[in-house]
Parts: C-alpha cells; sequence; structure tokens
C-alpha cells in the first residue's frame, strides 16, 4: 500500500520534531539541516533501520505494538525510512503490514508509505525496490551499522551494487542534537514525572523493606505517571552495590533512587537521594559537595561554550575536591537516546570519541550532569540532572529533590 499527498497551503508551518502532529507532505523535522549533514558526508540517500531515528523522521510516531519488545517469529520489527538529499518529497516509511491500519488514520507525513514488512529482510527488499524504481544516480548511501541486522545489510549489499554504503550514525544522531520546543516540553515532562516518582517511593520507603520492594514501587509510581519504566539503580546504607535485591533498609540509611523513564519517546534520567531519618552534619557536606561540582558544571554551560570545558569544569571541580578519589563526574547529550550528541568527553562510561569536545554548544541542546560520590564509609552519594543550553547559560529540567529526601513520611 502506498499513498502520495501533496504539501500544505503556502503559509502553514511544519509540525515540530516531538509534536506528534502531522501534516501529511510536510516534513516535522529541519530537512535542510539533513541535507546538509548528509552533503558533509556526501552521501545521496540514507536508509535508516534504528527505532530513534524512525520516530524522530516521522515526527514522534512510534508504533505501540513493538513499544516493548521488537522479536516477532523469527526476525523482528525494523521501521525503515529512505530519504534522498534534498528531495524530501521522495520520502518513504516502510511499514509493518500491521500499520495499514495506523495509515489509514493519517499517521505517517511521508508522501509514500508501503505497510508490507514483516520481517528485517522483506523491509530491506521494499527499501531496495523503492530506490531503484527512482532512477536516480546513487553513489553513496547511507546506513547505521550498529542498528542493521547483517541479513538486512546482506541484502543492501548485494541489491545495491554500484552503491557505497556508508556510515550516516553521527549526522542522523546530530539531526536531533538541537531539540524543537515540543521535544523540550516531553523532556521536561518526563523529568519531572521521573523525579515526582522518586519522591512519593521515598515517601514510601519504611525500615524493613527490600531494594527490590522499593524498585517495585518507583516503577509503579513512573507507570501511574504515564511513563514507561526502564531502569532502577539503588543503593541502601553504606554498599555502593546498585542493583536491586532482598538488602532490607534499615533506620538511618541513606539510599539513592537513579531511574530512566520515558514519556512519549523522550526520556527522564536522573538521580536524587533519601534517607530513613535526619542527615547528620557530615551527610549534609558529602551531598552538598557533589552538589558543588554539579552547580560549577551547570555555570560553565551556555550557547557558544565548547563542549568539553563544560566536562573539564566538572573534572576539575571533582579533582579539587579532598574526596577527589572517591568521586566521579560526566556530562552527556540526552534526548531520545541516553548519550546522544552532543559527545563531551572520549573517557566516560559509554564509548564513544568526544566529537563535540571542540564544538560550541548549541541553544536547546540538552545535557545530562551527573555526579557520584563512592563514599567508604557513609555510601553512595550522586545527583544527576538534566538541563537545557541557552544564550546565556542553562534552564534546568525536573530539579526538585535535590536534597535529602526524608523516607518514611508517607502516611
Amino acid at each position: 500500500m502506498s499513498s502520495t499527498t501533496a504539501t500544505p497551503p503556502a503559509g502553514q508551518a511544519a509540525p515540530q520534531p516531538g509534536s506528534g502532529q502531522v501534516i501529511q507532505g510536510t516534513a516535522p523535522f529541519d530537512t535542510q539541516r539533513l541535507d546538509e549533514l548528509l552533503g558533509a558526508a556526501d552521501v545521496d540517500a540514507v536508509v535508516t533501520t534504528s527505532r530513534q531515528a524512525a520516530q524522530y523522521l516521522l515526527g514522534g510516531y512510534s508504533f505501540p505494538f513493538f513499544d516493548h519488545r521488537d522479536a516477532i517469529g523469527l526476525s523482528r520489527y525494523m521501521p525503515v525510512v529512505v530519504y534522498v538529499r534534498g528531495r524530501p518529497d521522495l520520502t518513504a516509511y516502510i511499514a509493518h503490514r500491521l500499520e495499514k491500519h495506523e495509515h489509514q488514520l493519517g499517521r505517517f507525513w511521508t508522501p509514500v508509505v508501503k505497510t508490507v514488512s514483516g520481517t528485517t529482510t522483506d523491509a530491506t527488499e521494499n527499501a531496495i525496490a523503492y530506490l531503484r524504481d527512482l532512477g536516480l544516480p546513487l553513489r553513496r548511501v547511507g546506513i547505521e551499522p550498529a542498528f542493521l541486522p547483517s541479513d538486512a545489510a546482506a541484502l543492501l549489499r548485494d541489491g545495491l551494487p554500484n552503491c557505497a554504503l556508508v556510515d550516516v550514525a553521527q549526522p542522523l544522531e546530530r539531526l536531533r542534537a538541537r531539540k524543537s520546543p515540543a521535544e523540550i516540553a516531553l523532556l521536561r515532562e518526563a523529568s519531572e514525572r521521573v523525579v515526582e516518582s522518586m519522591l512519593a517511593s521515598f515517601a514510601a520507603c519504611r525500615p524493613g523493606m527490600t531494594k527490590a520492594a522499593v524498585a517495585e514501587r518507583l516503577q509503579r509510581e513512573e507507570e501511574g505517571r504515564d511513563l514507561t519504566f526502564e531502569y532502577c539503580l539503588i543503593t541502601a546504607g553504606s554498599s555502593l552495590n546498585r542493583a536491586a535485591s532482598t538488602q532490607e533498609f534499615r533506620p538511618g540509611d541513606i539510599l539513592s533512587l537513579d531511574s530512566g523513564g520515558r514519556y512519549r519517546g523522550y526520556i527522564g534520567d536522573l538521580c536524587r537521594m533519601g534517607i530513613l531519618g535526619e542527615p547528620d552534619s557530615e551527610l549534609e557536606d558529602l551531598l552538598g559537595a557533589v552538589e558543588a561540582i554539579q552547580e560549577t558544571a551547570r555555570g560553565k554551560v551556555r550557547a557558544g561554550v565548547p563542549g568539553g570545558e563544560v566536562q573539564a569544569a566538572g573534572e576539575a571541580a571533582a579533582a579539587a575536591s579532598p574526596l577527589a578519589k572517591q568521586l566521579e563526574f560526566l556530562a552527556h547529550g540526552m534526548g531520545l537516546v541516553q548519550h546522544e550528541a552532543p559527545w563531551l568527553t572520549a573517557h566516560g562510561p559509554i564509548p564513544y570519541a568526544a566529537h563535540d569536545a571542540e564544538r560550541g554548544l548549541e541553544a536547546n541542546m540538552v545535557l545530562s550532569v551527573e555526579t557520584t560520590l563512592l563514599h567508604p564509609k557513609r555510601g553512595f552519594i550522586k545527583l544527576e540532572d538534566t538541563i537545557v543550553v541557552t544564550e546565556t547559560g542553562c534552564q534546568p529540567l525536573g530539579d526538585a529533590g535535590r536534597g535529602w529526601n526524608r523516607a518514611g513520611t508517607a502516611g
């Protein structure tokens, strides 16, 4: 099944990325920016196979049938978007057969929609056929190697024998680096709802509850706030172990909740601290030291500042602390994917090159800033915040609960 829809009347504004609004025939993202990025990579067309690329290029759409698992039969769901540089009017979405109902409701802006696939191979075969039928002189076609199954990659190589297949994962990620107002609103909702869920979970914690029970409570709190729960890293007392377990909380224990929850695809990823009782002066000082490093790094953020300077500021503040040997600092990009552009350091826990260390930050980029203290006696103490880069500084998303949150206060 396919359809072609004319562009909207003159003066009709395109929907913003992440808005979920669709105007048929009008791309919900900056096609000029994508064309520039693909031009810099010397790529004529791109065949995307990652869930995040499809969701972004489709304006926020995600097929709910596969939201929690993409395996089906002996293959998997693989939404494919075909984009030709300079010709957004030729964009095609190769969709699953079940998405014909979504198509009937006008959920897709792309001029061509083919609800024909059920496996990675038939999705790829239809993408190849579409590119061939265009009759364009394609020399280099962009792919996402980390999100391209081997059976699909083999088909692309055989089906496009005169084309070089080029890795365009970074240009596609860079396209998403500057968030639209609609995307920032979704990230704000995700962040605030995750923090609200954490505060409710702290309040419900009691001596004798296990880490697993508190993690389950957090999951229910997030799901009750219309978030898709992803994970909970949790500590108790002086232990540095972050896995949910049968370890029970005791009076006076500190606890950390580090959780990710998604709102319409956008991640809220934050960490907050709680305590079963009252913090003593040492605990106040320790969390204060963590917060001071956070503030130093956040104070460096503004449009035009090289991204690496934010990471360097946090590292320098940590190194200057008497607790330096127990401190870790990291800043990274956020959005549809954790650790998406901008990439500020090559020395973090997730391996990638520091592509944006020398590049100036841009307004509406979104960063996660996190400082971790692995104290040998008092335990795991961490803050993780989400901030939006602005022309003059930064704007926090979900900044509540950054002090010691008293646990066990729920009635």
